[in-house]
């Protein structure tokens, strides 16, 4: 099997190196890639990564036999659509599909009519709307950008002002406003390969939205992960299975809208129970980063069953017994404005770690230099969580980028068993 992988991120590096120990794929292409990519599989220039034609014209050229689109824009776009009509084999939904990701006004239809447990929620138009919501809903405020924000467009605050800001920033770049009754509990990410009709969890991980230890600061992309949870609830991915990725994959395709791909369900442990708190339509990073170093079973099997609609003949998923952490190093600046083209060194860390490029780029001297906000993705297994976030964060330590950051508390309260479901 010939793979090609779209996308630039730590996400689509985790990707091509779970698809490189798959003894069925014979080569891996990312297209634009990254440095860290391009030292063990072809990159291929794209400068838009949601242009189907041009990534068609990839996959034809590279004989591509399979497909995985890795960023949430290029499947909103419609990639997946233009690449399946010209006959690939796709992994990731098409853009009505998409739709779960791209409005969250939309995942909370289908979500009503599945009968999916979520938060209540109101989409608001202008301002009188988003203050009457705001007064329903109560303190702690949970203000959303409808579209497509990179993990970024939500704000959970005390303060009504700062709801009322966030709201009006989405007003003025043309999007709605979705205001949801906060949920109480620890957070989960579970990720669910589904070719349409069947659905295959994989193991649930947590992940870091906030800037700063202790859950301060304003939201990122994501600052870490660990998997597997421990003290989650047993049965916890059956009853999440049964009660909402199944009901939700059913829907789409009662609409003819069918999900085929990855859903990502953003879960939050209430008092009441498991709830919903967003859908995405592809791997969360840097969740992926530890869910795909835990997984036996090789990828690209199982990737292209999903895509060619064989999910119901593929055998049980096997797991490492090992936990995983990774810990994302982010530039100066990050997540408001993040400074790039510093230096980057220390990645010959200790064995086991290992780093996934985010952010990187080499500049016109040959050096490997940040480029984005989030820059590296450090990850370690470990036989438990004190073993894998010691190795992790002694590659992190050794890591040289000037004015960099990094939270040091990873899944510092799972490792001391401080979680817990209300």
């Amino acid at each position: 099997m010939k793979a090609l992988v779209i996308g630039s991120g730590a996400r689509e590096h985790a990707l091509v190196r779970g698809l490189l120990d798959d003894p069925e794929v014979e080569s891996v292409t990312a297209a634009p890639g990254n440095p860290g990519i391009a030292a063990t599989a072809r990159c291929i220039p794209l400068p838009n990564q949601s242009d189907g034609d041009a990534i068609a014209a990839i996959a034809a050229s590279e004989a591509a036999d399979l497909v995985v689109i890795g960023p949430e824009a290029p499947l909103v776009a419609g990639v997946a659509d233009v690449l399946r009509d010209k006959g690939f084999a796709v992994f990731g939904p098409s853009a009505e599909a998409a739709r779960l990701e791209g409005s969250k006004a939309f995942a909370k239809e289908i979500m009503a009519a599945a009968d999916v447990p979520t938060a209540r929620c109101y989409v608001c138009t202008d301002e009188g709307e988003v203050r009457a919501a705001l007064e329903a809903t109560g303190a702690p405020y949970v203000v959303k950008d409808d579209g497509l924000a990179a993990g970024k467009g939500v704000v959970v605050t005390q303060d009504p002002d700062s709801a009322m800001e966030h709201a009006q920033t989405c007003f003025d770049a043309g999007s709605a406003v979705v205001v949801e009754e906060f949920l109480d509990g620890p957070e989960v990410s579970l990720f669910c390969i589904t070719d349409g009709h069947t659905v295959v969890p994989l193991a649930p991980a947590q992940d870091f939205k906030r800037v700063g230890d202790g859950d301060v600061g304003p939201n990122t992309g994501g600052m870490g992960a660990y998997s597997p949870l421990d003290w989650a609830p047993k049965g916890l991915v059956e009853d999440v299975v049964g009660r909402v990725a199944q009901p939700t994959i059913d829907e789409m395709a009662r609409r003819g809208q069918p999900f085929s791909g990855v859903l990502y369900i953003g879960l939050a442990l209430t008092s009441s129970g498991p709830r919903v708190i967003e859908f995405n339509a592809r791997f969360g990073d840097p969740e992926t980063q530890v869910v795909l170093a835990r997984l036996r079973t090789p990828l690209g099997s199982l990737l292209k069953a999903a895509a060619q609609e064989r999910l119901d003949e593929v055998a049980p998923l096997r797991w490492r017994p090992d936990a995983a952490v990774t810990v994302v190093v982010a530039s100066a600046g990050y997540p408001a404005k993040p400074l790039t083209g510093a230096p980057i060194g220390g990645l010959d860390g200790p064995d086991p770690a290992y780093v996934l490029h985010a952010g990187t780029a080499v500049d016109a001297d040959g050096v490997l230099v940040s480029s984005g906000g989030r820059v590296l993705s450090v990850v370690a297994l470990g036989p438990d969580l004190d073993a894998a976030r010691a190795r992790a964060y002694a590659a992190v330590d050794g890591i040289t980028l000037e004015g960099s950051h990094h939270r040091r508390d990873i899944a510092l309260k799972a490792q001391r068993g401080e979680v817990t479901v209300p």
